[in-house]
């Protein structure tokens, strides 16, 4: 075997494992409620398919349908159910057996994983981290890393949309990737990731809509174990501001106490593929004696929002740890970057009523059309009982330190919380719409946090939810 510059692979194997690259390779399932679109690749072979289905534990129960094409959907199927799945070529060359379950859904599911199947399981079995970007040439990108505690966390994979979301196509797998954010710069799209949990940083290129990336360039050399402090970038915003790039990232480990949040920039006009050029402060951790500050054990701050301030500062607005605490949720703390001391920490300014703000995080962007902010998040709709992730809402402010509840998303409550959950939203503003890419669990996932789905959404004309901060008009 050659060896390899790059971080794409259609598919990505293990050494161990590359026998499977010779045999078709389902890449991407979409279940319904009674239907599945699945895709496959073959790279040794472009003759005719079949695909043999049945319900978990019933072998007896086979159906056999042909295939045309490396897409196909499956129909009539039952609710509810879970199915395990097999393609065929005509020469007889099998794909290894895949588990998915058939369930109601929100928004479009870009792909799915059964936390049983075990395809990914030198990475992980849960699908984490969703970014979504819109790339020069006006197609929509979604990247997903494959998680599990404590396992490798190494693997992303990638899709493609050229119908504004309605449908997705297999686009690659990258390695060692986790953590990922795509982004574009002056028609340029790149990709900053780690290579695992506090691995290091690196940025790669794509310049070919995604379909392939270049080689990677380090930009911080992280611990590469869940044991050890180290570096934390997940797909949070990256904006542009006064000529510079700004992105907040972590320092920390859960196993260490936790985590303090830095500001990382580069001159907009510098390489981004040069390491050098790049800057970070030193981190801010909480400080219990910050006015407002919750009661309890809050000891971490992380998954910060780099946003342009209505006065031209960049703050970093990070979720912060609330469990046990009082209040329990509704805060997050609000950080000014010293751009003119970009090595310095950044300072407390104070607490943004913010109702996603707390144990998950918020994605926060500024609407270039009216100067005000959205955020989506997770929130507690009432005190009667306590939330994990069950319910989304759309969030505006005018300033970015008070905000209001402008639309529930996603209403889940009466859901088992500890077993339901939408969560990590990435979103971005395309023209009157508001898109949004989602960590989801339903129908039969690990748990709330340990996700089988990813969704994609729209929020269709979203400005007009701006009338809760203008209540007279």
């Amino acid at each position: 075997m050659k060896g390899i510059s790059g971080l794409s692979f259609r598919p990505y194997r293990p050494f161990d494992r590359m026998d499977e690259t010779k045999r078709p390779c389902i890449c991407r399932f979409s279940p319904t409620e009674t239907t599945l679109t699945f895709e496959w690749l073959d790279n040794c072979y472009n003759g005719t398919y079949s695909v043999k289905y049945w319900p978990s534990g019933s072998e007896t129960d086979i159906r056999t349908e042909c295939l045309a094409g490396f897409m196909a959907t499956l129909v009539g199927l039952k609710p509810d159910t879970e199915y395990e799945l097999v393609v065929e070529s005509d020469d007889g060359r099998k794909s290894p057996v895949r588990i998915f379950k058939t369930g109601k859904t929100h928004g479009t599911v870009v792909n799915y994983l059964n936390p049983r199947d075990e395809i990914y399981s030198f990475s992980g079995r849960s699908l984490c981290s969703p970014s979504l970007v819109r790339t020069p040439s006006g197609a929509l990108l979604a990247s997903m890393d494959v998680f599990a505690g404590t396992d490798p966390q190494n693997l992303s994979k990638v899709f493609k949309s050229v119908d504004e979301g309605k449908t997705w196509q297999y686009q690659c797998d990258l390695f060692p990737c986790f953590w990922g954010m795509m982004f574009v710069h002056q028609d340029r799209l790149f990709m900053l990731a780690h290579t695992t949990e506090y691995g290091d940083l690196y940025i790669s290129e794509s310049k070919d809509d995604g379909l392939t990336w270049g080689k990677p360039v380090t930009i911080l050399v992280g611990s590469g174990s869940y044991k050890a402090k180290g570096w934390q970038h997940g797909p949070m915003p990256i904006i542009e501001s006064g000529g510079r790039l700004y992105t907040s990232i972590d320092y920390g480990a859960w196993t260490q106490g936790g985590h303090g949040v830095c500001m990382l920039s580069i001159d907009a006009r510098d390489d981004l593929l040069i390491s050098e050029n790049w800057t970070v402060s030193e981190p801010v951790y909480y400080d219990p004696k910050w006015e407002r500050a919750p009661i309890g054990n809050s000891s971490s701050l992380l998954e910060g929002n780099a946003v342009e301030a209505p006065n031209g500062e960049i703050w970093d607005i990070p979720r912060i740890q609330l469990s046990g605490c009082e209040p329990r949720h509704g805060i997050a703390p609000v950080l000014r970057v010293d751009v003119n001391n970009l090595d310095a920490r950044m300072s407390f300014i104070r607490f943004a009523n913010l109702p996603s703000g707390g144990d998950s995080k918020s994605y926060i962007l500024r609407d270039p059309a009216t100067g005000y902010y959205v955020a989506i998040g997770n929130i507690w709709p009432d005190e009667i009982r306590e939330y994990k992730r069950n319910v989304v809402a759309l969030q505006v402010s005018k300033d970015l330190l008070e905000w209001k509840v402008a639309k529930i998303l996603i209403d889940e409550r009466e859901a088992d919380p500890s077993q339901v959950g939408f969560q990590y939203m990435t979103a971005i503003i395309s023209g009157d719409d508001l898109l949004f890419l989602s960590r989801t669990s339903m129908n039969g996932a690990r748990n709330f946090h340990d996700a089988n789905y990813q969704t994609f959404h729209k929020v269709e004309g979203f400005r007009k939810y701006y009338n809760v901060l203008n209540p007279a008009e």
